[in-house]
């Protein structure tokens, strides 16, 4: 069973940046598409960005060029810059490993909230 692990959230205020990670325990990445998704209070989860096994990337469109996805195959880790951060970018994230459409593995989740 393999586990993902996100770290890298927190409180930032708007107009700033995060890191997020999410470490594998398993060597994945070649196999699975990796992604980001988010869910904030009274909403669904939604898609913020998608990295494939062979490096495509994909985001969600309120994304507009604020954040990067990215991911270390050596070290089994994916991450997501976030700048330019906004109030409405505030949930929590969750790394995502999927087969085609359909999920695979799950990480427990970071809380972002953006705040002043």
């Amino acid at each position: 069973q393999v586990q993902l692990v996100e770290s890298g959230g927190g409180l930032v205020q708007p107009g700033g940046s995060l890191r997020l990670s999410c470490a594998a325990s398993g060597n994945i990445f070649r196999t699975y598409a990796m992604g980001w998704y988010r869910q904030a209070p009274g909403k669904q989860r939604e898609l913020v960005a998608l990295i494939t096994s062979g490096g495509y990337t994909n985001y969600g469109d309120f994304v507009k060029g604020r954040f990067t996805i990215s991911k270390d195959n050596a070290r089994n880790t994916m991450y997501l810059q976030m700048n330019s951060l906004k109030p409405e970018d505030t949930a929590v994230y969750y790394c995502n490993a999927r087969s085609g459409t359909i999920s695979i593995y799950w990480g427990q989740g970071t809380q972002v909230t953006v705040s002043s």
